[in-house]
């Protein structure tokens, strides 16, 4: 725990201190909301100051005992929703539906258990790389922020002054669509093929 508390510190403060110098606050504005560390934080102060919220922490427990008895099959993700940002809760919405997609394609196709094994391990594979990805691109651009021709008053380089994002949303939805649905529907291997272990959600 100590050892990783130490190499943690060097990203976050990265993140933290480029944040800043693109004119935003660091951790806890619109760049670095840190939802989980603000809803903490808040719990914290809320114990310590002797002002916690209870009317909205009853209702809560009551909310997770009406979930429990309606039998929803993941109540913590009901409740992990409420408190994410709704770009965060729209893009694992967009990946469910990608997923829907692939798993629908499979049993059209005729894929038997083991190849539906090895296109659900492609996926997760796949969609890890995504998550990873854009981690390591948010610490590239933390860096960058430290160059003295990105950081402000200077703006980094565009290639489009005035870009669409309606448009430019949508082509990167076709394309995450073909990436995340197609890339592991052509790993299904053949059919006599033994099942591979199964990802762990």
């Amino acid at each position: 725990m100590v050892v990783a508390s130490l190499a943690m510190y060097w990203p976050l403060m990265l993140l933290h201190q480029g944040s800043i110098k693109a004119g935003g606050v660091g951790f806890g504005g619109p760049d670095l909301p840190a939802p989980q560390a603000g809803l903490m934080a808040a719990l914290a102060m809320g114990i310590v100051g002797g002002n916690m919220p209870w009317p909205l922490v009853v209702v809560g427990i009551l909310m997770g005992i009406a979930l429990i008895m309606m039998q929803v099959r993941s109540p913590m993700l009901v409740a992990v929703g409420m408190y994410l940002p709704f770009g965060t809760t729209f893009a694992i919405f967009v990946g469910g539906v990608f997923r829907t997609i692939g798993d629908w394609l499979a049993d059209r196709r005729g894929f038997n258990h083991a190849q539906k094994a090895r296109v659900e391990n492609a996926g997760v594979l796949t969609a890890s790389g995504l998550i990873a990805g854009e981690a390591v691109l948010g610490l590239v651009w933390a860096g960058l922020q430290f160059v003295p021709k990105w950081s402000a008053p200077h703006h980094p380089p565009q290639i489009f002054l005035n870009p669409s994002y309606l448009v430019g949303g949508m082509i990167a939805l076709v394309g995450l669509a073909a990436l995340m649905i197609r890339l592991p529907l052509t790993s299904a291997g053949d059919p006599s093929e033994p099942a591979p272990p199964t990802a762990m959600m």
